[in-house]
């Protein structure tokens, strides 16, 4: 019977860092679908806009920034978080430069989380939550440093464009991948040699 060696027994299993990611991804490719949908188009204006009453004055110019902004292109804003949040529900699926895909989305859900969400606000009695984006950013960043601490993804994207592009490595990983090591030949027993007396 074939015994584990050490270094296989300290090893987890893959699989479930790599189910946790897919998982993620569904959940955001659900939530990429619905800002398709008309209804995200149609109240994308009076969401960000309403963002802004009940804040504190201090606060009211990075509101009035980003109205000012996207209000005379609503259209292309609206369109932009519905193709940016179907890339990354993609590339969380297939595991696709995942050290790339995780760092902007941590960008991008906390962009959403200081205007769309109003940094969860504003904070008044009855206030019941500080906003889903900000918790997405954080799994992000879990599942970044569980990406540095885990190694390659098995079962990812990533994992085969590594072994076909030598710098693939520097999107998908925080580290560089120690290279694979063929597999030892079996050594043959010597023969033994008998003694004459």
């Amino acid at each position: 019977m074939a015994q584990t060696s050490t270094a296989e027994r300290r090893c987890p299993p893959a699989w479930p860092k790599d189910a946790l990611r897919v998982a993620f991804g569904v959940i955001w490719a659900i939530d990429a679908v619905l800002k398709w949908l008309p209804g995200f188009k149609d109240s994308y204006m009076s969401t960000i806009m309403g963002t802004r009453d009940g804040q504190p004055p201090w606060l009211r110019w990075w509101f009035d920034f980003w109205i000012n902004l996207q209000h005379p292109a609503a259209t292309f804003f609206w369109a932009l978080v519905a193709t940016v949040e179907s890339f990354i529900a993609l590339a969380l699926i297939l595991g696709f430069a995942r050290k790339l895909t995780y760092i902007g989305a941590i960008a991008f859900s906390l962009l959403i989380w200081s205007t769309a969400e109003g940094f969860g606000g504003p904070y008044t009695s009855g206030a019941s939550d500080i906003g889903t984006a900000v918790i997405y950013a954080v799994v992000f960043a879990g599942l970044l440093a569980l990406s540095y601490y885990a190694g390659p993804a098995r079962y990812s994207a990533d994992y085969y464009l590594e072994r076909r592009f030598s710098w693939w490595w520097r999107l998908a990983e925080l580290r560089r991948p120690a290279p694979l090591e063929p597999p030892l030949a079996p050594v043959a027993p010597l023969p033994q040699t008998r003694r004459t007396a």
